[in-house]
């Protein structure tokens, strides 16, 4: 080969390269709402530079302790059942926006999903029946509508720690109907014990791990509070050599918001634009640069852009805060 040529076909390579480094996941968790969509609602997105979208349907369970799991009922909101889902991502594909779905568990009174836990084996059998109804309908919703990651469950380390054996069979009749990629929302504290990540395509992580108690946290401090957490994500990516996903991530615009990032307490009222910002930044600047890291979801985006969040909002959302713009600029460097 001549010299010159030799050298053309090594720059392409070398731009090749960058481009797979600099492609990312830049995700929105694109909240369900009362009504259907359309492109004014889709467009804040895309405004955003995002490139995929998570959407939510939702199944409901009164009570911890209670098997069944109840979806698509006339009194969930329109985005919450299948037929919005269905037409959610019609919507976000209309603008070029790739969707991870992700139908997830709303336990009675909030309660935390991971504590769901039954105390006889025949309850066991009919919240396994029910989970597997669930998630398979939209399994087959998924492998209909092309959709290109689907996810198994969210923050459910009771049940799946409980009853392992249940979860490697779904995985597998999952696969039977939907040959997407797959993922699990496994919270920040539980995906060093999810035993199933090699059946999976993403390590999927809900990354709501403390990095800071400062009222305003720097950035210094974040990237600081951020080294054993990385650690300890890079081991599990090696040990299975499947990359990591943020499956969600974002921080509340509130005072010490890199304490407990998981926190969702109303009575945290007191608005700060600059500890959501630098958390954020953090973040960023510590996983987006990984070839190992696939990306990730922001907690959460709003149908409704122009009424959401906001100089009064003490919430996760972005929408309307200074987070927003660094978001943007942000996902555009990782197209």
């Amino acid at each position: 080969m001549k010299p010159f040529k030799l050298l053309f076909l090594l720059s392409i390579l070398a731009i090749q390269s960058c481009k797979t480094q600099t492609n990312k996941i830049n995700g929105v968790s694109f909240v369900s709402s009362r009504q259907p969509i359309d492109q004014s609602h889709t467009y804040p997105v895309v405004n955003l530079n995002a490139n995929y979208a998570a959407v939510m349907p939702f199944g409901f369970i009164r009570d911890l302790s209670l098997p069944e799991v109840k979806f698509n009922g006339e009194r969930q909101w329109y985005g919450e059942r299948k037929e919005g889902a269905a037409q959610y991502i019609t919507e976000l594909n209309k603008q070029h926006i790739k969707i991870m779905l992700k139908p997830q568990i709303w336990v009675g009174h909030g309660q935390f999903t991971g504590y769901i836990k039954m105390t006889n084996e025949a309850d066991w059998k009919t919240l396994e029946d029910s989970y597997s109804k669930f998630i398979l309908e939209y399994a087959d919703l998924a492998a209909k509508m092309n959709v290109e990651i689907f996810c198994i469950g969210t923050e459910l380390e009771g049940f799946i720690s409980n009853r392992p054996d249940y979860w490697f069979k779904l995985i597998k009749d999952v696969k039977a109907i939907y040959k997407g990629k797959l993922t699990y929302a496994a919270n920040w504290d539980e995906f060093k014990r999810t035993p199933f990540w090699s059946e999976l395509d993403f390590i999927g992580v809900d990354a709501y791990f403390p990095v800071s108690e400062s009222k305003t946290p720097t950035i210094a401090e974040c990237l600081l509070g951020w080294e054993k957490h990385k650690g300890d994500i890079l081991k599990v990516h090696q040990e299975h050599k499947k990359p990591i996903l943020f499956t969600e991530y974002g921080y509340r615009s509130v005072d010490y918001t890199g304490k407990e990032p998981w926190v969702s307490d109303r009575s945290m009222t007191q608005v700060n634009f600059d500890a959501q910002t630098n958390t954020t930044q953090a973040l960023f600047d510590t996983f987006w640069k990984e070839d190992w890291f696939a990306g990730g979801f922001i907690w959460k985006w709003f149908h409704d852009h122009e009424k959401s969040g906001g100089e009064s909002d003490s919430r996760f959302t972005p929408q309307n805060k200074p987070v927003e713009a660094l978001i943007r600029k942000h996902y555009k460097s990782y197209e």
